[in-house]
């Protein structure tokens, strides 16, 4: 039977959220893998520009719903529109990109729908005509498998770096206003400021380059290397756990199951051995560079390339061929 998927589109500040794209992407392969449509739905006020965008992605169509009253997220306004668009109509799967918004308002749109909630997923897998779902379990020591029970639709989400938003297929898709009427009462909290994880100054899930610097560093002294890489490549840097620890690094540095998610295209890690609490930060990142001078680490078993040596022997070279290349 066709798989037919609607996508929850995610935006801030006038532009659309990186885990949009990986949502639409997800979507898109799983209507495809059973012959249905993916379309997408909008929330926001003055978001045409926005739906514009997303209709250059390959759709059955983009949902437009406009209102002053979703000019500021709320739980509650999300829930009910939501809820109402998803019962018009009636896909088989809702896709979300595992973003702080999505925990907020999804469980509860779950619950005014009654239906299940697959969170932070991997990927999935179909079988026959169903489809099992992928999710880490235990800070990412087990993989779980779970298939979602009752009628449809379904609410997913997946985790940052799960589906790469470059592989979405491109065409011009039909954009569709939507107009749904908010009854007083219904929003009953206000919008504060956005909340950011440990007050960061970066936000790492949305850089495409990272250095990161594990204990092998050694020294904070030796941090000035690190953030001299990151400057040739044109990158972010980040910290294992150890370093941020240490006060090495603020907090907001910090990359694993107790730091930030990130899936950039390209991570150096420096002297981190690669704990499965660090892997599980990082391990969607489309290309990994691992330099560490243990060759049992296991950081190697996920890097995609390995450097099997003395960091402080390698990287100063590195940092200055990069710089001659820049150079042209």
């Amino acid at each position: 039977m066709p798989i037919d998927v609607l996508i929850v589109a995610e935006h801030q500040g006038g532009k659309l959220a990186r885990a949009t794209w990986e949502a639409v992407a997800a979507g898109q392969r799983m209507a495809a893998d059973s012959g249905g449509a993916a379309s997408v739905v909008i929330l926001g006020d003055q978001i045409s520009a926005l739906a514009d965008e997303l209709a250059k992605a390959r759709l059955s169509e983009v949902l437009a719903v406009q209102s002053k009253l979703l000019s500021d997220y709320t739980a509650d306004s999300y829930a009910f529109v939501l809820a109402r668009v998803i019962r018009e109509h009636a896909p088989d799967y809702v896709v979300l990109g595992h973003t702080y918004q999505t925990r907020d308002f999804a469980p509860k749109l779950a619950a005014v729908l009654g239906v299940g909630f697959v969170s932070d997923c991997l990927g999935y897998r179909k079988e026959n005509t169903r489809l099992i779902f992928k999710r880490q379990v235990f800070q990412g020591k087990f993989e779980a498998e779970v298939e979602p029970l009752g009628q449809p639709p379904w609410l997913v989400s997946f985790q940052s770096g799960s589906f790469r938003e470059d592989s979405v297929e491109r065409a011009e898709s039909h954009v569709s206003t939507v107009q749904i009427e908010i009854p007083p009462g219904t929003i009953r909290t206000q919008s504060g400021e956005r909340f950011r994880e440990a007050r960061q100054t970066v936000d790492l899930g949305q850089a495409e380059i990272i250095v990161a610097a594990g204990r092998g560093i050694k020294s904070p002294d030796n941090l000035d290397m690190v953030k001299k890489l990151a400057e040739a490549l044109g990158g972010e840097v980040g910290a294992s756990r150890p370093v941020c620890d240490s006060g090495w690094l603020p907090m907001d540095r910090q990359i694993g199951s107790s730091g930030q998610t990130v899936a950039p295209k390209l991570y150096v890690a420096l002297g981190i051995s690669g704990a499965i609490q660090h892997q599980v930060g990082m391990k969607g990142s489309r290309t990994i560079v691992a330099v560490n001078k243990d060759k049992e680490a296991p950081i190697f078993e996920i890097a995609t390339y390995g450097i099997v040596g003395d960091l402080f022997e390698i990287v100063p070279p590195l940092i200055e061929e990069i710089r001659k290349i820049k150079a042209g």
